[in-house]
């Protein structure tokens, strides 16, 4: 009698089964919180960009409100000095956002609007997180006005225009 040495074909196929189980339970998962992630992240970029926005009126008070990203943050790659063109406030990738098209931070393209103008200074902004490719980077959408509210459209759109911010529901209530 032989002793056997080795594994059998059946023993190796029950281990690449069980592997497969487990794989199949345990990628859907690191997805979610992959997008939980990138949520959190667009959540912290919104509140970042409304602390820039304060700042930036605060500063410059004859302009008001910061009216791109880009005036809130400098040039990519390029040493920042603050005017009120760069007024280097928030960091380059997200004042840079979209700068190649669709590159984004952690999944979300992030988008600014004027707000409305009195006498010549922006007395308000919107701002706006949407998911890069929704389902897979995000679910939810983000939206903050100049009372740095967050607000999330559970249906990814949302806006930055001022008169449609008010219809999403905030994230702290």
């Amino acid at each position: 009698m032989r002793k056997q040495k080795g594994f059998s074909l059946i023993e190796l196929l029950i281990v690449v089964a069980i592997i497969l189980i487990i794989a199949a339970i345990a990628i859907p998962n690191l997805l979610r919180a992959r997008m939980a992630a990138n949520e959190s992240s667009a959540v912290g970029s919104i509140r970042t960009v409304n602390t820039g926005e304060i700042t930036y009126n605060s500063t410059y008070p004859t302009v008001g409100f910061a009216t791109a990203l880009s005036n809130l943050g400098g040039a990519a790659g390029a040493a920042c000095v603050p005017a009120s063109g760069t007024a280097c406030l928030i960091d380059a990738v997200l004042a840079n956002d979209g700068i190649p098209t669709g590159s984004g931070k952690s999944g979300y393209l992030f988008t600014t609007a004027p707000g409305t103008q009195s006498s010549g200074v922006y007395v308000g902004y919107g701002v706006k997180a949407a998911p890069i490719t929704p389902n897979q980077t995000g679910i939810r959408a983000f939206c903050s006005m100049e009372d740095a509210v967050v607000r999330v459209d559970p249906a990814g759109a949302c806006s930055t225009a001022e008169t449609t911010i008010p219809n999403f529901n905030p994230l702290n209530q």
